[in-house]
C-alpha cells in the first residue's frame, strides 16, 4: 500500500477507511474487537493506519467508556521465567484490542497475599486475570463494583470463574507413560504444595498412568530449592530404595535435582532418567536438554486475553479452555536397564 495523506497525525478514522477500501465501522471493529475481523481485513487496516499516521485518543474512548484501558494480570511469582512468555502472549494479544496490560505480584515478600484487593474496583483495571490459584477466596468475594475476572494457568476451586488452562492431568499422563514405556518400574515425584490445584491435577494424571508403577513421592514447591532437597533424600536412599526414574512438576525442580546429581557424578540419563514439566526456555539448552511437558505458554496467554477482551464485553464465554499438552522428548531420559541399581 502506497498511497498516504499529506497531514500524518491528523487523519480520521475515514480517512483510514478509504485507504484501507473498508467502511468506518470496520476500522472500528479492528480497533476494538480485531478477533472477530478477518486477518486480510485486519492486515489492511493496519496498513492504512501505519500510512496516515492516524492515531487513536485512547483516553476519551476510555472516559467516553466510564473504563480505564486496562487489564491486570496478577502473578504468585514475578520472577518465574514460567509466566514470561504467558504474559508476552497476553500483552500482545490485549495491545491489538487497544488494551494495556499491566502486571503485579500478588504476595508481598512475606508470601502473603496483599495485592489483590487495590485492583479489585472497575475504577483501577476493566479486568482481571489470575493466575494465581492459592488465593484465600474472601480475598476475591462479592464486590459491588468487581470487574470481570477469570483464570488462567491456575484455578482457584471454590469459585466458579472461567478458566484458561493446561490439562495437567493429561500432561502428567504423558510424562509418566513414557517413563513406564522406557521399562521405569520404580518413580519418584517431586510434588508441588499439597493445597495447589496444579499439585493436585497432576498427581491424579500420575496415578492414572502409573499401572503396576511403585511411586515415591518427595515433597516440593516448584521451586529450585524444592529439587535439591529432592535430590539430597534421593542420594539417602540405599540403591534398592531409590526409583530409576524421577517426574518434577516443575522445570526448575528437575533443573535443581539434575544439578545437584551431577555435582557427584550421578548423571541423566546414564544413572537416572528424568522428566520436567512447563518447557521453560532454558531446558532446551541444558547439556544434557531437559525432557519435559511443553505448556503452549504464549497461547496460554493469546486465550486469556481473548477471553477477558469478551467478559469486558459483556459475552458469554466458555466456563473452561483447556490447552492440551506435549511431551518434549530430549536428552535425559533412557530405557530402564538394572545395571543402574548396583552404583
Amino acid at each position: 500500500m502506497n498511497k498516504s495523506l499529506s497531514s500524518p497525525g491528523r487523519a480520521r478514522l475515514s480517512d483510514v477507511a478509504k485507504l484501507a477500501g473498508v467502511s468506518t465501522s470496520t476500522v472500528s471493529r479492528v480497533l476494538s474487537h480485531p478477533d472477530v475481523v478477518a486477518e486480510s481485513t485486519r492486515n489492511a487496516v493496519a496498513e492504512a493506519l501505519a500510512a496516515t499516521g492516524y492515531r487513536m485518543n485512547h483516553a476519551a474512548r476510555n472516559l467516553r467508556k466510564q473504563r480505564t484501558g486496562c487489564v491486570v494480570a496478577l502473578v504468585p511469582n514475578l520472577g518465574n521465567p514460567f509466566f514470561a512468555k504467558i504474559l508476552d502472549g497476553m500483552g500482545r494479544e490485549l495491545a491489538r484490542a487497544g488494551y494495556d496490560l499491566l502486571v503485579a505480584d500478588t504476595l508481598d515478600e512475606a508470601g502473603r497475599h496483599t495485592t489483590l484487593s487495590r485492583f479489585m474496583d472497575v475504577s483501577r483495571a476493566d479486568g482481571i486475570v489470575l493466575l494465581d490459584g492459592m488465593v484465600p477466596m474472601d480475598r476475591i468475594g462479592e464486590r459491588p463494583n468487581l470487574p470481570p475476572l477469570i483464570t488462567a494457568c491456575e484455578w482457584v476451586e471454590e469459585i466458579h470463574l472461567p478458566r484458561v488452562m493446561l490439562d495437567n492431568r493429561a500432561g502428567a499422563r504423558l510424562a509418566i507413560g513414557h517413563l513406564r514405556e522406557l521399562g521405569h518400574r520404580h518413580i519418584g515425584v517431586i510434588g508441588g504444595p499439597t493445597r495447589n490445584v496444579l499439585h493436585k491435577s497432576r498427581l491424579a494424571g500420575v496415578h492414572d498412568a502409573a499401572g503396576e508403577a511403585r511411586l515415591t513421592l518427595f515433597d516440593g514447591d516448584f521451586t529450585l530449592q524444592a529439587g535439591r532437597k529432592a535430590a539430597e533424600y534421593w542420594e539417602r536412599l540405599s540403591p534398592e530404595e531409590r526409583p530409576s526414574a524421577i517426574f518434577a512438576f516443575s522445570d526448575e525442580m528437575a533443573c535443581a535435582f539434575m544439578a545437584s546429581l551431577q555435582r557427584r557424578d550421578i548423571i541423566a540419563p546414564r544413572d537416572i532418567s528424568i522428566v520436567g514439566f512447563d518447557d521453560i526456555e532454558l531446558v532446551s539448552h541444558l547439556a544434557p536438554a531437559l525432557t519435559t511437558i511443553r505448556q503452549p505458554k504464549r497461547e496460554l496467554g493469546r486465550q486469556a486475553a481473548r477471553t477477558i477482551l469478551q467478559r469486558i464485553a459483556g459475552a458469554e464465554v466458555d466456563p473452561v479452555t483447556l490447552l492440551e499438552p506435549q511431551l518434549m522428548l530430549r536428552e535425559t531420559t533412557a530405557p530402564f536397564t538394572l545395571a543402574r541399581i548396583a552404583g
